[in-house]
Parts: C-alpha cells; structure tokens; sequence
C-alpha cells in the first residue's frame, strides 16, 4: 500500500482539510474492499495504526510541534497497541516536562481542530509529565491508558521520562492494580447481567469480550512487563495451546468489529438486530431468512464462551502468583478423585477426565453439596477443557454418568451452583447433543433478551429462588407451591427440555416433549413420570396463553383449561414453570399485572378441580353474592336499598358476573352521586387493582368511545391490559380499562387526576387529537404480519378474535375504530404484547348483538388487515 499522506501534504502546503478527509474516505474504503477480499483483520487494524500515524507526524511537522524542546505526542489506549478499527477513537496524550505557553497552546488547539475537521473521533489531553502521574494515581482508567502508552514523535526524552515514573513500583504496584482491574470487570459484567449470551451484546464490553482479553493483557503487562500475549505466553501462564486459542477468539472479534464499523457512520459495539444481518453478510455467512446471521451469532457466542473461560483460568493464576506469591493453601481431601484447595474443587490426577469421564459429573455434585465450594481450579479447569475436546461420544451415552445426572439433579442446590458453571464450561452441550444444538441460538424478537441456551439457565435459577421464602412478596404463590412439589427432578427436567427443540423447524414444544420423554426413559424414570415431564414441555406455554389471551372470568375457559390440567400436581408444576419462564425471558417482563392473572387462574382452577369438573359453579348464585355483598356496603354508606334496586335493574347479568362486589359498590356509588349526567363519568382506582390502575368509563354508549378512550391513554404513554366492554340495559356504556404505566406499574396519584381529566374532555367532544407517534427504533428492524383469526365457542353467543400485529403506536386506538366503521360491537379485550408483537384478543358481536356471520368476519378480517397494514 502506498503511503497516503505523501499524496495530501506536499511542500507548498496548499493541502485543505477536505483534501485530507477525501484521502482518509479513500483509505477507509481501501480497506473496506480489502476486509470483503478477505485480508487478514489483523493487516487491516494495524495499518490503519500506521497511517494515523503518519498522517500526525506529517501535521505535527506541518504545525512546527517539534520545534517544541519537550513536547511529545503520544499514542494512548487502544491507539497505544496499534490497534485501530474503522470507528476507534484515536487517543493521544501531548506530553511535556512543563505546562505549554499560550503561542503552544493555540498552535495545539489548531492542530486538534483540524483533527476534528477530518472527522477523526479524537481523544486528548495536554498534560505535563507530573501531571500525568498524579492523574493517573487518582484514575484507574488513566493509569491504563499510560500503560499503553507509545511515542508517535516529538521530545522522546520526555517521553522516556514519563515511562520511568510510570514503571519505577510507586505508581500502582500490581496488587493494587490487579485488585482494581478484577473489580472493575466485574462492574462491566454486571451491566450485561453476567452473561455472554445478550441477543444484543456488546463486542468490545460483554463478558467473554475484548474487553476481557485487555484486561489479561494490562495485568500480566503491570506484574510481569508482558507487551503482548505472545509474551505472557513466554512466562508459563499460558500455553502455546492457550496462546492461539486467544489469538484466534481475539481475530474472530476484530472481524466482527471491523464489519461493524465498516457499516456504522457512529461509533458503537454493540452488534444490534439492525445491523447483525449486514454485518453477516460482509463476513461471508450465507443462506436463506435468518441463517447466516443464525450461524454468525452461534460462531460469536462460542468465541465468548471461549474467552470468557480463558480470562476466568488466567485471572485466577494471576491471583495466586501477584495476592498469594505463588503459595496455594493446603488441600482437603474430599475423596480419592477430588480435593479442595481454598475455594476451589481439584482433581487430584491429571488426566482424570479423559480416563474416565464420568468423574466430570462427580465435580459437579462435589459442587452441589458443598457451599465451600466457590468455583474450579485453574489446572483442573485446563484438563476439563482437553477432555471436553477430546470426547469422542456424548456423556449421556456412558452409563455411569446417566446415573450421575439424575443424582446431581436430585440435589437441592443443583440450580443455583452446579448448573450454571455446567454451562458456563461446556460440560451440558457435553452431556447432552440437544443443548449443544441450542448453545447461542438466537431468538429473532424483542420477547427475549438472552439466547435460547441462557434463557433456560434462568429459567432454573428462578425455580431455586421459589425455595426461599425471602422471594414470597414477589412470587407469593410459587414460593408457596414449589416446597410441596414431591419430584422436582421431574420439574427441573421439563425446565432443561421445554425451549430445547428451538431452532429446528416444527413446533418446539412438540418436538422437545418426544426429546424429553426419550430422555427420562434413558435415565431409568417411569412411564408416569415420562409422560408428565412431556406433558409439561408440550404445555407450557399454556398458562401463561390462557391468562394473558383468554377471558379466565368466563366458567367455559377455565372449564377447558382445568380439563386439559387434569390434577393438582400438573396445575402446581405449570404454574411454577410458567413463572420461572416468563422472568427468566426479559427481567422487564415480570409485573404485579401478570402475577395477578396467573393467580386468579390457579386458584379458579384449582377450585375447578376440587370441586369436580362435572359440577361446573352456578353462575346465578355467584351473581346473588356480589348483589348481596354490595349492597351492604352502599347500605353502609347511607344509600336507600331502593335507589341500589333501581339502578341495578339497568345492568345485566353479565355486569355482576365479572365485577367483584367492591367493585360494583365503587362503580354505584359514583353514579348515585354523578349530578352532571350529561357529562362522562371517570372513575380512576386509587390503589393498585389486580396489579394495575382500574379505569371505570360510564356514559352514554356511542360507536367510537372505544377507539377515543385508548387513544387519549396512548397518549398519556398507558398501556391498556385488559377491557371489560359493557352497555346497560338503557344504552350506557359500563367500560372498565385496566392500566399500566410505561415501567408496568400502577398509576402514580399524580397522574390519576390528569388522565381522568382528559378522558372526561375526550368523551364530552367525542373525538382525541392524536398526534401520530413515530414507532419506536428498535420496531423499525421487524416485521410482523397481520393475522385475524376467529375462534370457536360453546355457546355460538359471541365471536372470539385474535390480532396478532406489529406493536405500533395507536394499535388499539385503530382497530377501535375500524370496529365502529364495521359496526362491530366489542364485549371484552385482552391485550398482550410480546417483543415487537401484539397479539390481542376480542370478543365481539354484530350490532345485533350476535356472533358474526361468516360475511362479517371475512369484511372484519380484510379491514383490519389493511387498515393496520398501512404504516
């Protein structure tokens, strides 16, 4: 390649800075064609290094900064390796023996604006060598940048000067320095919640990421003067094996971040589904929808793992040669195989695992039982990973080591200690083919944040968290239920089994229940107990469907679910399982609106179950009691027994079925009093109500009222859950919206107030000003296709509809109003959104207060479909 600047900065000067930024474009698409002809990423980062290089040398030249007697430019952070991708920030340091006069300064400042000019994401600082050693005792990430410090030109006495304070033992020794750069990891992988599998993850900074690998690099460059891998190598902490492996994990990310950056304008690492596909491409994946980003995740996800493991076996090495000076604590022997040194499991051969690699499970149950246990030795570790690699079959295929799962299943602390560090070291997609398919498997939606091997990993951390009382106030029923589970091992087995068939084409539940049934046969467990392990693998998304996308206040459903539950122990399993899986999917899914629904359908079903599904509950008496019991409670309160009368002559059945006597009470009271009737009245619950803000919309019933009342909470930025549509004998509408605010919470009383005022103006005029709201970002990178679907029903009194659509602002406020054109009138919504899908269902009549014909659902169906279409 030839030398760039030559061409930009000749003698005369006459060189403007877009001649140079039009140089710099010509370089960086260079090397853009170079990185698609497949040079090698290393070539590619270390010369774009080079010509920053020279491109500020010429200009400290053409700006006479060398005429300086000790002024130095000095390349700092990743600059300071040599290491630039397209995006990087170039980080420099003007170093002087002395603070620079004014004439310097302004000389500096112009040099830096025509840096900026170029559009060069520059970082600097202008510092004396003093200086830069008392910022650094005070700045961790200071001090790091100094250590990484490279002399571009200028006074190299000065320079020479700073690397002698800087190495002379006083400036952060390499105990301090360690200490502090462990914590600091941990912080950074606190913020990705300890995980290398984000279906968004950061490049440079998730755990397993480059970040990782500089920090082996600064602490083994501040213990032991090792400037590169290769050299840390040299001092015996790493092995020639270990040495590649990282240089490789390191190639494969800088691959990716240089892809990344290639397709950016704005510096970022984090590899977002709007870019994964392009940068899938560049990097040469192939196939059809989602596959080649599919195959460069999984690559991605391994390359993680692997230097995720490295940097935990590096550190702890590091641990024990700068805390402890070498010396190990004396061993505990735990049995002829295994021995305990300090905190950390050892085996006491060293080519235990390949000569019987059944002992691999005897670790993990040593880890199980043992609390003393914090994690693996750092040789250990090594022989786990040259047995993992070498296996020529499967764990599960060994006898003995299917005897040793279902010991290690059965133990109590199983969950919490055994099977993380199982799948953190490889030692599941060891055990078993299935989980091996499913290590880094993507999930296309903005459902679920981790991948489909991560999910499940919280999925059983949260079952052990149902065993501690401490978490009751947030899983009150779970943490009542899972004690009196008899076989969790069975529970914990559907857990391993329920998302395992993802990614194969077909119905995972189907195909991960065949997998699952296999499997507990396999293990010597009964046909009973195979068949309820399948069942819940089939089922479990049941719940979690039933009480978010079914009406659970209607006898007939939870007839239907309690008849497909059958018994008490499916029922006390499920629900566990339903829970644990919706908070182990996305942390923000998890809300007291949600654990309101699964209760009130556990226990009406239970009760179902008790009872006999044979004997359904008489809807007359239950209708008589909330009568009854609201009427007290006005009685109470000074109303005349014959106004109460009066007014409930107007409602229907159906009103006291599905309000409780509270809430009817609530709802008389305000009317009895309500003087302005030709006004709205607006009732909003003053404490939360089922985990939400209950919204009581009472006037006279008109065709658009419900398409104006969600459009006036959409937009007060509420999210409507629930809908209970309903129109008095005498034509007045008795709507009831369950709300939450935008952090899934109930209403603030703050804001009570005002969304009652606004929907009380909106009413009054009939009409809501909605401004059009631009979909959020992340949307702009799905798809999802309009569905309308009609459902059966017993009675064939009503039409059962879902919507599944993209989740755009106004949704609701749409097909509201497309069912008032349609003359369509609605009964009852739940709605649900699920990622970038809402997937919402209705319960409508015709205006005669029919089900829909077969014609109306057809017009109904193309409506929607081309009213929500339309963007």
């Amino acid at each position: 390649m030839t030398d760039p600047i030559s061409s930009v900065l000749p003698e005369d000067n006459t060189q403007t800075p877009d001649r140079l930024r039009q140089a710099l474009e010509q370089f960086t698409a260079h090397q853009k064609s170079q990185f698609i002809d497949r040079v090698p990423v290393t070539a590619l980062v270390e010369a774009r290094s080079r010509y920053i290089d020279n491109l500020l040398e010429s200009l400290w030249h053409h700006f006479n900064l060398h005429q300086h007697p000790t002024l130095a430019l000095i390349a700092v952070g990743g600059y300071g390796r040599g290491e630039l991708h397209p995006l990087s920030d170039v980080d420099i340091l003007l170093l002087s023996e002395e603070p620079v006069d004014e004439a310097t300064g302004n000389t500096i400042s112009t040099f830096l604006t025509l840096l900026w000019d170029l559009k060069l994401d520059v970082g600097h600082s202008v510092r004396t060598v003093d200086e830069c050693i008392s910022f650094g005792r005070e700045d961790l990430t200071v001090a790091t940048n100094l250590f990484e410090s490279r002399w571009l030109c200028g006074n190299h006495d000065t320079y020479q000067h700073m690397e002698e304070r800087l190495n002379d033992g006083h400036f952060w020794p390499s105990k301090p320095f360690y200490q502090a750069k462990l914590e600091e990891q941990r912080t950074r992988h606190a913020r990705y919640h300890d995980t290398t599998y984000n279906l968004e993850p950061d490049i440079k900074s998730s755990p397993g990421g480059l970040r990782d690998i500089h920090t082996l690099s600064w602490v083994a460059r501040r213990h032991f003067g090792a400037t590169s891998l290769l050299e840390m190598s040299r001092f015996g902490f790493l092995t020639d094996a270990e040495y590649r492996e990282l240089v490789e994990c390191q190639d494969a990310l800088w691959r990716i971040r240089f892809a990344l950056h290639v397709e950016l304008r704005r510096y970022d690492n984090r590899l977002t589904f709007g870019h994964q596909a392009s940068v899938a491409e560049l990097l040469g994946y192939q196939g059809e929808g989602n596959r080649p980003v599919e195959m460069m995740m999984k690559d991605f996800y391994r390359t993680l793992r692997r230097v995720a493991e490295l940097n935990k076996m590096l550190l702890q090495l590091f641990d024990q040669a700068i805390l402890n000076k070498g010396a190990a604590p004396e061993p505990i022997i735990l049995d002829e195989d295994f021995q305990l040194r300090g905190p950390l499991i050892e085996a006491t051969k060293p080519a235990l695992f390949q000569a019987r690699p059944e002992t691999i499970l005897d670790m993990f149950l040593h880890i199980a039982r043992n609390s003393q246990i914090e994690g693996i030795a750092a040789p250990t570790l090594r022989q786990l990973r040259t047995a993992r690699r070498r296996l020529n079959r499967f764990l599960v295929d060994i006898p003995e080591a299917r005897e040793k799962f279902m010991e290690l299943i059965r133990q109590t602390n199983c969950l919490h200690r055994a099977f993380p560090l199982m799948h953190r070291h490889g030692v599941l997609s060891t055990y078993l083919p299935q989980w091996s398919q499913i290590v880094g498997q993507m999930q296309f939606d903005l459902f679920h944040v981790y991948t489909v091997d991560e999910h499940t990993i919280r999925l059983l951390k949260n079952l052990y968290k149902f065993s501690n009382p401490e978490n009751r106030q947030q899983h009150p029923i779970c943490c009542e239920v899972y004690p009196r589970v008899t076989k969790k091992e069975l529970l914990l087995l559907a857990a391993i089994f329920h998302d395992i068939a993802k990614g194969r084409g077909g119905d995972h539940s189907e195909l991960g229940g065949e997998d699952a049934y296999d499997f507990c046969l396999l293990h010597g467990l009964s046909k009973p107990e195979a068949n309820l392990v399948k069942w819940l693998v089939n089922q479990h998304l049941l719940m979690s469907v039933t009480a978010q996308r079914r009406d659970i206040y209607d006898p007939e459903v939870i007839t239907a679910f309690a008849k497909e539950v059958r018994d008490e122990e499916r029922l006390d399993n499920l629900i566990c399982l339903t829970v644990a899986d919706i908070c182990a999917t996305n942390q923000e899914l998890w809300n007291s609106w949600k654990r309101t629904l699964l209760a009130e359908l556990y226990y009406s079903t239970q009760k179902a179950l008790r009872r006999g599904l044979e004997n359904p509950p008489d809807m007359r008496e239950r209708i008589r009691h909330n009568q009854q019991m609201a009427s007290a409670l006005l009685r109470s309160q000074g109303f005349p027994q014959r106004d109460i009368d009066v007014l409930w002559q107007r409602f229907k059945a159906d009103y006291f079925l599905r309000h409780t006597h509270k809430q009817i009470a609530w709802h008389a009271e305000a009317i009895l009093t309500h003087e302005e009737q030709d006004k709205p009245l607006i009732l909003v619950s003053k404490k939360a109500t089922r985990g939400g803000t209950e919204v009581f919309v009472y006037c006279q019933d008109k065709a658009k009222l419900f398409a104006i009342v969600v459009a006036e909470l959409d937009k007060k930025n509420l999210s409507v859950h629930d809908a209970q549509i309903m129109t008095s004998k005498d034509g007045y509408a008795l709507d009831t919206f369950m709300v939450l605010d935008h952090n899934g919470e109930a209403l603030s009383d703050m804001r009570q107030n005002a969304v009652r005022r606004s929907l009380i103006n909106a009413l009054t005029h009939m009409k809501s000003e909605r401004k059009r709201k631009r979909p959020p970002h992340k949307l702009r990178h799905f798809t999802v296709k309009t569905q309308v679907d009609f459902l059966p029903t017993k009675s064939g009194k009503k039409t059962l509809m879902e919507l599944v659509a993209l989740d755009m602002p106004g949704l609701l406020a749409r097909v509201g109003s497309e069912f008032a054109r349609q003359g369509i009138s609605l009964q009852a919504a739940k709605i649900t959104t699920i990622g970038e899908r809402a997937e919402d269902f209705f319960i409508v009549t015709n205006q005669d207060g029919e089900q829909l014909t077969p014609d109306e659902q057809t017009r109904l169906k193309d409506a929607l479909i081309a009213r929500l279409e339309k963007q």
